[in-house]
């Protein structure tokens, strides 16, 4: 008989563990095949790998604040805020105006900050008021967006700057004098950031510490914040509308207030990638910053309702790394690397549809 109920006792715990295996493979399944995808992309690509190392870190620093500033509009049950792209315009704007002013260094980044945030405040709130409008298609929404302030976006520094905004540093200006050049050298600032602490401990290797440091903070503030009221009021919104509604929250101020710091934190993000970069396309560095961070996101393991720190983190990397071995796997397996390219951009455009649809797999399993 006891041997029974033992036996009985190892099938429960069998059955018990094997479930729980197999809720954590299908609930983390994006991010597992995208590290199975790393790992042999990897391998064929044959490359040093404290090259890769060094690429991985400096992309992490860099791309990591964009993608965090994604998690606020999820948590606030908004999904995914393609509307970034305005956040990023708005760092840009910041950036043309201290170019055109030859301000260089930490002091000129700062500058720079300064005059995005209360830029990216009013992108948030206008964003946050049409998404109000649209609840329950947030995404689409805020995409289209997007797209409507880059054609007013183009329409300031390619028709306006010049004859109408004045311009003083010729060099930013094209050859007629109208419209500001498609690339804007940020020498003024490079590395503005990421110089102030870092360090070499390996040739070949070079580690931006303070830009690093920026993103825990980051990751440490909202931590707290999501702890405050505020913060509160926001889970609940995204968890019912109705039911925050009835509890006395104010849900539309809450979303807009939402909006603002992601679009506020995306106007930083844009800084600290093109403080990086060097160079600002001015019509095209703010075109896929929205895209990029949603499918990082994604291969994170988040979904339109639910994002973490660490999900943002690990999607990153594993979505940056894709980006910089397979270029190099299509040059070993193709002797093209023209089709690592096309894999990457696919890459890009596909993850975002397959991981909704297996977000949608997964919630019919529940």
């Amino acid at each position: 008989m006891e041997k029974n109920i033992r036996l009985q006792d190892l099938e429960i715990e069998e059955k018990g563990l094997t479930g729980k295996l197999s809720k954590t493979l299908k609930k983390n399944v994006v991010p597992i095949i995208f590290l199975v995808l790393c790992l042999l992309g990897y391998i064929f690509a044959q490359m040093p790998f404290v090259f890769l190392l060094n690429e991985i870190i400096i992309r992490l620093a860099r791309n990591s604040f964009l993608v965090i500033s994604l998690i606020i509009p999820v948590i606030a049950g908004m999904g995914l805020n393609f509307g970034i792209v305005l956040g990023a315009m708005a760092g840009q704007i910041a950036l043309i105006i201290i170019s055109n002013s030859s301000i260089s260094g930490i002091w000129g980044f700062l500058l720079a900050v300064a005059i995005s945030t209360p830029i990216a405040i009013v992108f948030g709130y206008l964003t946050g008021i049409v998404l109000n409008k649209a609840i329950g298609k947030e995404m689409i929404t805020s995409m289209i967006l997007g797209f409507f302030a880059n054609g007013l976006y183009q329409l300031v520094f390619l028709v306006l700057a010049g004859p109408i905004i004045p311009i003083k540093n010729k060099s930013l200006l094209l050859s007629t004098g109208i419209g500001v050049k498609n690339s804007v050298d940020l020498a003024n600032i490079k590395y503005a950031l990421d110089d102030l602490i870092k360090i070499k401990p390996y040739p070949g290797l070079s580690i931006p510490i303070f830009t690093i440091f920026i993103v825990g903070i980051l990751c440490l503030v909202l931590t707290f914040f999501f702890k405050t009221k505020l913060g509160q009021d926001m889970r609940a919104a995204g968890q019912s509308i109705q039911i925050a509604k009835v509890s006395g929250i104010n849900v539309g101020k809450t979303r807009i207030i939402a909006t603002i710091i992601s679009t506020v934190l995306a106007a930083w993000g844009q800084l600290i990638f093109l403080q990086n970069i060097g160079t600002l396309n001015t019509y095209g560095s703010h075109e896929q910053v929205g895209l990029f961070a949603v499918a990082s996101l994604l291969v994170g393991g988040a979904s339109v309702t639910k994002a973490t720190f660490s999900q943002a983190l690990l999607g990153t990397f594993l979505f940056h790394m894709l980006f910089i071995i397979s270029p190099f796997a299509g040059q070993n397996l193709m002797n093209n690397s023209q089709i690592g390219e096309f894999f990457r951009v696919f890459v890009a455009y596909g993850v975002i549809g397959i991981a909704l649809a297996l977000h949608a797999w997964q919630r019919k399993g529940e």
